[in-house]
């Protein structure tokens, strides 16, 4: 590489750990100066992966955010007992257990989604239609890079 390459990649390299580390950081202190301080940020991605559209069995959603069987069972006891989450048996077969969120967990479920787009439009606002779509290449690689860890 050459010397403005690699000081580019050191800037792009430190900015976008600042970026994950603040985004982290603004999402926690949010929830927990919000009416929803009770919930981690893990669990608000818990409830973000159950979604509002389509309920899924509690193993879907172990997959969707990397956690074990009996970790997700853990969690999902808990957002049931602050009443955002519940279990709902299928009408068809009643051995069958869905997630579904409860209207405590379709605000809070809102209002993250609400913050992620808000990120999202201020990350895109003011770029051409060429800056955008290079944008989209470089998440989509590194998307595509941490998939491929998460796969190993």
């Amino acid at each position: 590489m050459n010397e403005v390459i690699t000081t580019d990649f050191e800037k792009i390299n430190s900015d976008l750990v600042d970026v994950f580390n603040n985004v982290m950081w603004i999402e926690e202190a949010s929830l927990k100066r919000s009416y929803f301080s009770d919930i981690t940020l893990k669990d608000m991605h818990t409830i973000d992966a159950i979604s509002m559209y389509d309920e899924k069995s509690a193993s879907q959603v172990a997959r969707m955010i990397h956690l074990t069987p009996s970790a997700m069972t853990t969690a999902i006891d808990k957002l049931v007992q602050k009443g955002y989450v519940e279990r709902r048996r299928s009408r068809t077969d009643r051995r069958v257990v869905k997630l579904g969120l409860t209207h405590k967990g379709r605000v809070v479920y809102r209002a993250h989604q609400g913050f992620h787009r808000d990120m999202a439009h201020n990350f895109m606002a003011g770029m051409t239609t060429e800056e955008a779509s290079v944008v989209q290449r470089a998440i989509h690689n590194l998307k595509s890079y941490l998939m491929a860890i998460l796969s190993k």
